[in-house]
């Protein structure tokens, strides 16, 4: 197998950053855009706007909850394999929405079914472009991020023209078909690591061939008949009778010895997997006793519950005030998206200003998001959503700023498991905004009460944050007290992950 080290920073790792770039565009384009689906919904199925949203709200935070366990099929089978997958979920989910006779069955085929793709399709892009790169790792990562961004960009627009052209369902068939591309997208996923799932299949492999060769073959096995060079099915050893875990191979090699001892290796499996798993949860505990830490969970679980109900309601709020008829050509949803891509990069180069303070950074986005949210009741005009759309926007991207945050508190070491913990906060915030924003017209028949109550949230998250990680607080990871983080594998401070 060619080594990492001759492969990285270069070659066909700017085909993978193509290939990732592209697989989010397809795969984060239509979710990213609901907003432009949402009104025809309303108009469809003639259900009220909080059952409604959960549509858009799981599509978006289904795969930030499911997160671990979407880096864990990475690990263990590969990008490669778990993009074509994510393929067939993402196209699937998207023209099985074309068919769906009420929204409980579209929650479930485009919230659910799309946004666990969606999952996928991120933790697959972001590993293999983490293993191409190294020195060069921020840059390509900022690059395959923006997929989603530009996604949003291209397909509100072209999902408002095929709604004209096809119809709400004649739009998702078509969408659903472009997603499947995805597919074409992983063929470029070449592998530099064997996945887990696979080395432990070779393992096994080898170990049962060792003991072959040591056992002493029975008398008939000697006996050459001349003139016959076959041999029978029964003498082939076949791999896939080979291919068994290691812990498997274990117990079986433990049953030959006697059912005691058999039982002894099953205790031993199970210990050694309880042992694995207090020590996860140890580690999980100490994270979460981090008063910064804590902090900056509650300040992204704020932001998120507060800052996503304008992506999927702002067309409708644009409606409903009667300042629009129907869809501009470009979308506020596009108009937001380019103003998150501009504010990925630009923020991502802000917090590498040595005299920034990243979690003030984020803590001053916040702010900014929140006082834009609290000024769309009282916006009378399209231009001035279309302005308000650009701001929040812009401050929405800082969730580029999450991993580099994450590592200056925790540090690399314990980086994945609190960027899991920190995306399961944001997840459940986005899951539950929508739907509360939605509840809140419904019972009220007006917008006004539902983004004061967004901009309130995120103001009080902003606010969280400041306060408790101010220095006079003296926590053990204070910036002020802790020396510099070592970044060992050179990845440029891990800007740009989220």
């Amino acid at each position: 197998m060619v080594q990492s080290t001759k492969v990285q920073d270069g070659g066909w790792g700017w085909a993978i950053v193509m290939a990732s770039f592209m697989a989010q565009l397809l795969a984060y384009g239509s979710p990213q855009s609901v907003g432009v689906l949402y009104p025809e919904w309303l108009h469809a199925f003639q259900e009220g706007k909080g059952m409604t949203a959960w549509v858009g709200s799981l599509v978006a935070g289904v795969g930030l909850i499911a997160s671990p366990v979407c880096s864990v099929c990475v690990d263990n089978f590969g990008a490669r394999p778990v993009t074509i997958f994510s393929g067939v979920m993402v196209a699937g989910g998207l023209m099985l929405s074309a068919f769906a006779p009420n929204v409980q069955f579209l929650i479930f085929s485009y919230g659910i079914v799309v946004g666990l793709g969606c999952g996928l399709v991120y933790a697959a892009t972001l590993t293999i472009t983490c293993q191409y790169f190294d020195k060069r790792r921020g840059l390509a990562l900022g690059i395959v991020t923006t997929g989603t961004s530009v996604g949003a960009f291209i397909y509100a627009t072209a999902q408002n023209e095929l709604i004209a052209l096809y119809g709400l369902d004649g739009c998702l068939l078509i969408i659903g078909a472009v997603a499947l591309n995805l597919m074409a997208c992983a063929g470029f996923m070449r592998p530099l690591n064997m996945p887990r799932y696979y080395l432990k299949q070779k393992a096994a492999l080898e170990r049962n061939t060792e003991e072959k060769l040591f056992e002493k073959p029975p008398l008939d096995d000697l006996k050459i008949s001349s003139g016959s060079d076959t041999t029978s099915p029964e003498k082939n050893l076949m791999v896939k009778e080979l291919l068994i875990t290691i812990d498997t191979k274990d117990i079986q090699t433990e049953k030959k010895k006697g059912s005691f001892m058999a039982g002894l290796a099953v205790i031993k499996v199970i210990k050694k997997k309880h042992q694995a798993y207090s020590k996860y949860m140890h580690s999980m505990h100490e994270i979460l006793q981090d008063q910064a830490m804590v902090a900056f969970c509650i300040a992204v679980f704020l932001f998120s519950l507060g800052a996503f109900p304008p992506v999927l309601f702002i067309e409708d709020v644009a409606q409903s005030q009667g300042l629009i008829e129907e869809v501009s050509v470009i979308p506020l949803v596009s108009i937001g998206a380019i103003a998150t891509c501009v504010g990925k990069l630009l923020l991502g180069v802000m917090v590498d200003v040595k005299w920034i303070n990243s979690i003030y950074l984020y803590a001053f986005t916040m702010y900014a998001g929140g006082v834009s949210l609290l000024l769309i009741p009282s916006t009378k005009t399209y231009l001035g959503l279309q302005i308000l759309s650009v701001v929040l926007g812009f401050f929405s991207g800082n969730w580029s700023l999450t991993s580099y945050i994450t590592t200056k508190i925790v540090g690399l070491d314990r980086l994945t498991q609190a960027h899991g913990i920190l995306m399961f906060f944001g997840g459940f915030g986005i899951m539950l905004g929508p739907p509360v924003v939605g509840w809140f017209f419904d019972y009220t028949q007006s917008y006004d009460l539902a983004f004061y109550f967004s901009g309130s949230c995120v103001l009080l998250g902003a606010c969280i944050l400041t306060v408790l990680t101010l220095p006079c607080w003296n926590r053990k990871h204070s910036e002020n007290n802790r020396p510099e983080v070592l970044y060992t594998s050179n990845c440029d401070k891990v800007a740009s992950v989220a």
